[in-house]
């Protein structure tokens, strides 16, 4: 009773005992979980500028040694690295865009209750989750429409996630009620200037979750352009990347002796400067859209 009299009248209760040793062994816990997860990440950066020797040995720990920047020198010195991330960045604006426009009116059209089929259309879209045609179909499909080694078969084909549909139905039934369409109807609005001027507005949470899983997929985007993408000067940055480090791999294997040591070496310090150079971009805009990425998260988790 004191304490809930405590509560309301704003003054700070006093931890017990319990509470403190409760309290440490949360914290301990996650800082322990956050070292595990960040030292990694944190581990590939010292190393992509620290002495190669030094990492292949494995005498760098927590503090670069023999710093030197020649594996970034050496990755600005490939014309086709700036090519593939003109590339990917087209991808992904373009990408994001097109992910954005398909899937939100979608979810927001599974969202209302008074849709005619709602039933039918969303197991349209669920079945495709579960059953896909295969690589060969969908291949198939591609050169069928003519988008083989195309700008934009990077971003119309697989433009329709379900799960993006999903998570964006969710949002919207849990923040859009029917009270403010009908609101809406009653100032003389219709279903596009609804949408448009009311929904959009209120569902920038969603929006900015949807355009982040877009963007980071696009971003990451291998097989698809693995696969249907021929043309040197269309490659995404990942696929560069990859030919980058297969090119020293193969000069490591097929050199001998000492030069065989420092070209291992350089191979892998050039690996871990294509892991920075092509993690950091996607990384530094996390921040940026955190705040409506944890709303967007939370809303759509209230009601399925």
């Amino acid at each position: 009773m004191s304490r809930k009299k405590a509560v309301s009248t704003g003054t700070k209760v006093k931890k017990s005992r319990e509470d403190w040793v409760f309290d440490i062994v949360l914290y301990t816990i996650a800082v322990i979980l956050a070292l595990v997860a960040l030292y990694p990440m944190y581990f590939i950066v010292i190393a992509s500028f620290s002495d190669p020797a030094l990492v292949s040995n494995g005498e760098i720990m927590f503090i670069p040694r023999g710093v030197n920047f020649k594996a970034y020198k050496e990755l600005a010195s490939y014309a086709k690295l700036w090519v593939g991330y003109r590339n990917t960045i087209f991808y992904v604006i373009v990408g994001v865009i097109v992910t954005l426009v398909v899937n939100i009116p979608v979810s927001y059209a599974l969202s209302r209750k008074n849709l005619y089929g709602k039933k039918f259309f969303t197991a349209f879209y669920l079945i495709p989750m579960f059953f896909t045609g295969g690589l060969i179909p969908t291949y198939m499909a591609v050169k069928q429409f003519n988008l083989l080694d195309n700008f934009f078969v990077m971003v119309i084909p697989f433009s329709v996630v379900t799960y993006y549909i999903i998570v964006g139905r969710t949002f919207f039934n849990t923040s859009i009620p029917d009270d403010l369409w009908e609101a809406a109807q009653l100032d003389g609005c219709g279903y596009l200037g609804f949408f448009f001027k009311i929904v959009l507005p209120l569902s920038k949470a969603v929006i900015a979750v949807i355009a982040l899983w877009a963007a980071v997929g696009q971003w990451n985007s291998y097989f698809n352009a693995l696969i249907y993408l021929r043309s040197p000067e269309l490659q995404p940055l990942q696929i560069v990347l990859r030919q980058i480090l297969i090119g020293n791999q193969t000069i490591s294997a097929m050199t001998t002796g000492a030069a065989a040591v420092e070209a291992k070496q350089m191979a892998d310090l050039i690996k871990y400067a294509v892991i920075v150079v092509s993690s950091a971009p996607i990384m530094c805009m996390y921040p940026l859209v955190q705040k409506y990425f944890n709303q967007g998260v939370m809303l759509g988790s209230l009601k399925g």
